[in-house]
């Protein structure tokens, strides 16, 4: 979703720029690319200024290097020189110099939670910082000592947590028969559906987090024995409760689980919890546009994942020897036709709509992979919730380019699912007919539900063209994004680069729409 020409939108004013989650990229000088800042990691270059030394870090050293020509900066308690990054930082350099002489952990995890800035700034690692900065996430439930976890993995013991918390935290247990092991999850929490529970199984790894609102409960395991591939969810929503069916390799007694791993039947925030990644393999790539792919990823027998709406997951590639990581939001394998029904989705696949840039090393190396090629996955990240536009009467959506990914799966669960529905346009950005993706999908999802209407932007159309021309304005939003009566619920979502998402806000703003009516698709 973050693949969208920067032609899709007019060069914003000082005074149209408002504050966004999301980021500008700022022009980069030539041979300041990610491939010639990762020539120069591997080039042999002194880039800490300290010939090789690693060093302890006090607060009072940090604070010294906080100028563009010196700048260091704190991340998770390791200090780094970025002072030769400046150049190659695509969010430029002012971005970086909000925390030069600092811990910039909080900052780098608002804006840049997935990079891999282990990998991407190796080079540059100054040392450890004397005092950690910032205190490790506090999880909300302790851990049972490690012997009693391997008797019976029953309710983890309680300590001072905040009563809302004390409520929520769940617990497991298991049970085995001659061919399987059963692990039950009791949530302390209903209305649970299969994106509540992610659940990885590799040999003996074992892996299940559930979540329940903002929270990540996780259970960890080196299991006992081996077990098979398959792996079968059942979720009781109604009672709060996931059963995850595990098959032995062997009629084997298992007289316990397994070992706890770290971070075992611990509770915190979904934001505090590291990203997981696991291996899915390329089974179809599809030509949707010219320069777009719409890919499909099978995901391991083991594993038992369904990413909500508005949701995105990272893709990690080894590129020249470094990890690069980039976000993706998963649509459908096309838009259902039949809006009565919710688009069933397939539990085995993932479908990623791409843009290929000729210049993108990124994306030039996911176009070469090959049908059965592997990439890693993550988990699931975002804060869209479908109760945000289960009230709507009117909802509007403003896509740029491939902004139009998170649209896929909202425009079919709001047709299908939301019942107090009158109207749901979208106004569609794109630079030429080309780069129109799904028209003709979207044209006869048009015809098929009359709730529905399509409008298409072009700002570089042919002389043919009839519909409307022009960019992101306020006139634009004017004449699309009406109530359909004069108090109605209204969900405004918008989703393309940087500038055009504050462009529409700031628009939308001046029209006197609330922010409350307003929803940004960022990652």
């Amino acid at each position: 979703m973050l693949n969208v020409p920067a032609q899709a939108f007019p060069a914003p004013s000082s005074q149209q720029r408002v504050a966004a989650s999301g980021r500008a990229k700022v022009p980069l000088k030539p041979g300041r690319s990610l491939m010639d800042w990762i020539r120069l990691t591997k080039s042999g270059k002194d880039l800490t200024g300290l010939k090789g030394r690693l060093i302890e870090v006090t607060e009072d050293e940090l604070a010294k290097h906080n100028r563009k020509e010196d700048c260091w900066i704190c991340i998770r308690g390791f200090v780094y020189n970025v002072t030769p990054y400046m150049e190659y930082h695509p969010g430029g350099e002012e971005e970086l110099m909000k925390a030069a002489g600092a811990d910039g952990t909080d900052l780098f995890d608002q804006v840049h939670r997935w990079v891999n800035y282990e990998s991407m700034l190796k080079q540059c690692l100054v040392g450890r910082m004397a005092v950690k900065p910032a205190a490790a996430p506090k999880e909300i439930s302790s851990a049972l000592s490690e012997e009693k976890k391997q008797l019976n993995g029953l309710l983890p013991e309680k300590v001072a947590v905040a009563a809302s918390a004390k409520d929520l935290t769940p617990s497991y247990d298991w049970f085995q028969t001659e061919a399987s092991v059963t692990v039950v999850i009791y949530a302390k929490k209903k209305d649970l559906n299969a994106e509540s529970v992610i659940v990885d199984c590799q040999d003996k790894r074992f892996r299940a987090e559930l979540l329940v609102e903002d929270l990540s409960y996780l259970l960890q395991l080196d299991l006992m024995h081996a077990v098979q591939e398959d792996v079968a969810v059942n979720i009781a929503g109604k009672v709060g409760k996931v059963e995850i069916a595990l098959k032995k390799k062997g009629n084997i007694h298992w007289n316990v689980l397994g070992h706890p791993l770290e971070s075992h039947n611990t509770v915190i925030r979904c934001t505090d919890r590291g990203l997981f990644y696991r291996r899915c393999k390329l089974v179809s790539k599809a030509e949707v546009t010219h320069d777009t792919r719409l890919l499909c990823l099978m995901l391991p027998k083991s594993t038992h994942l369904q990413v909500p709406t508005g949701h995105h997951v990272y893709l990690k590639q080894l590129i020249a020897g470094t990890e690069v990581v980039k976000p993706y939001t998963p649509v459908l394998p096309s838009l259902p036709l039949d809006s009565k029904e919710p688009a069933q989705q397939d539990g085995a696949c993932l479908y990623l709509m791409v843009k290929m840039y000729s210049s993108g090393l990124f994306t030039q190396a996911l176009d070469h992979l090959q049908i059965g090629d592997s990439i890693s996955v993550s988990n699931p990240e975002g804060n869209f919730k479908k109760s945000q536009v289960q009230t709507s009467e009117d909802l509007f959506l403003l896509a740029a380019g491939t902004g139009f990914t998170p649209m896929v799966k909202l425009l079919s669960f709001t047709l299908a699912e939301v019942s107090c529905l009158r109207a749901v346009k979208l106004i569609f950005f794109n630079k030429t007919e080309d780069d129109i993706l799904w028209r003709d999908q979207l044209e006869q999802l048009a015809l098929k539900d009359e709730r529905f209407e399509v409008e298409f932007v072009l700002s570089q159309p042919t002389k043919d063209w009839v519909g409307k021309q022009g960019k992101i304005s306020s006139a634009l939003l004017s004449e699309f994004v009406k109530r359909s009566r004069k108090d109605s619920k209204v969900l405004i979502c918008i989703c393309g680069p940087a500038p055009f998402t504050e462009q529409g806000v700031q628009y939308l703003k001046d029209l006197g729409y609330s922010q409350e009516e307003i929803y940004t698709f960022t990652a």
